[in-house]
């Protein structure tokens, strides 16, 4: 499962807020630029149609599919994607990447569940990316939301799932307005790359094709990523926030694997995506890396092992609710193996 199968197809999911620039995005794609072929596929319980010509045509076409002059595809998802996915498997190849809009669903989990784990899909498609597209004017205000019974709001949400930020209309926020909302997204997710656009106008050699939401993305991030004495310097009121943790050594796979299962069994809900870079005892040189969205984790040796000499350093990444530092960094720590424990 560590390696991607280049064969399959990249499936982009994005999400937004009304007014973020999404319909926008979306006419962009399908008018305007020549260089990707990409096939739009749009819910039907989302803000507004991508465009109120488009979705007339559509009632009538075959599979409610358009061609638009510039080879693009759109398509509008009535419920089933599995079945609309598996309609277009087919002739899959016809396009450089698949862009699934489901604006309004903050949780984009069920998607990435159904096509890892539905054989019809998992054949044809991978995931490739969770973009979330942010009105830089109104995104602070919908972060600031207050729901009434004290949960995560959708903005939240969405920016803590996604592997990319799109902040978008940064001409109507002033240098330090902008600025602030930078730091505060990455409070929230420090994983996520954030891409400045203007009026949607997204470089989108940057959002698609770059396999971001693969086992092995965090072998790329910065070192600083994990640099605890930086975060402590935040003082973080977010409810939502990102944990790097490092340390040094080898686990001990049961320890770790008991670990694992008790926090997706009482955390799950809480926990948006997790990843981790890891080195267990008695697996030689073999690197191992992870990640997960909720409960669903996907687990597998690296493409490539341990270094001769290569200090072992174990790496985790956790985005979600109400998160321990102290406690997570504690739990892994006890399944660090000991020369004195029993081989398992």
């Amino acid at each position: 499962m560590a390696e991607e199968n280049p064969d399959l197809t990249p499936i982009t999911v994005i999400t937004g807020f009304l007014g973020a620039g999404k319909t926008t995005l979306v006419n962009y794609i399908l008018k305007e630029q020549n260089e990707w072929k990409i096939c739009v596929l749009e819910n039907e319980f989302g803000e507004v149609a991508i465009d109120d010509g488009l979705v007339a045509e559509s009632m009538d076409a075959p599979e409610d599919l358009i061609t638009m002059d510039n080879g693009c595809v759109c398509c509008s998802v009535r419920g089933d994607l599995v079945r609309t996915l598996g309609q277009l498997a087919s002739r899959r190849k016809d396009f450089d990447a698949v862009l699934l809009e489901t604006t309004g669903l903050a949780d984009p989990a069920p998607i990435v569940y159904t096509i890892q784990t539905n054989p019809k899909m998992s054949d044809n498609y991978r995931i490739d990316s969770i973009i979330c597209l942010a009105d830089c004017k109104h995104l602070g205000a919908h972060l600031d939301e207050v729901k009434p019974d004290g949960s995560v709001n959708e903005a939240l949400h969405q920016v803590a799932f996604a592997d990319k930020i799109l902040l978008n209309k940064v001409d109507l926020v002033s240098a330090e307005e902008k600025k602030q909302l930078e730091k505060r997204l990455r409070t929230i997710n420090k994983s996520a790359t954030v891409i400045e656009t203007e009026k949607s106008r997204a470089p989108l050699e940057k959002i698609l094709g770059l396999n971001s939401f693969n086992m092995e993305s965090i072998l790329s991030y910065d070192p600083g990523f994990f640099d605890e004495e930086q975060e402590k310097k935040i003082h973080n009121l977010e409810l939502v926030q990102s944990v790097g943790i490092k340390f040094e050594g080898s686990l001990h796979a049961q320890y770790f694997n008991m670990f694992m299962m008790d926090l997706l069994r009482e955390r799950a809900a809480d926990l948006y995506r997790t990843k981790g870079l890891l080195s267990f005892h008695g697996q030689g040189d073999t690197k191992f890396v992870f990640q997960g969205v909720h409960e669903q984790i996907n687990f597998g040796p690296a493409q490539k092992p341990w270094k001769e000499g290569e200090t072992r350093e174990n790496k985790f990444v956790f985005i979600g609710k109400n998160l321990d530092r102290q406690e997570l960094t504690k739990s892994l720590m006890e399944c660090l193996h000991k020369e004195d424990d029993k081989k398992a």
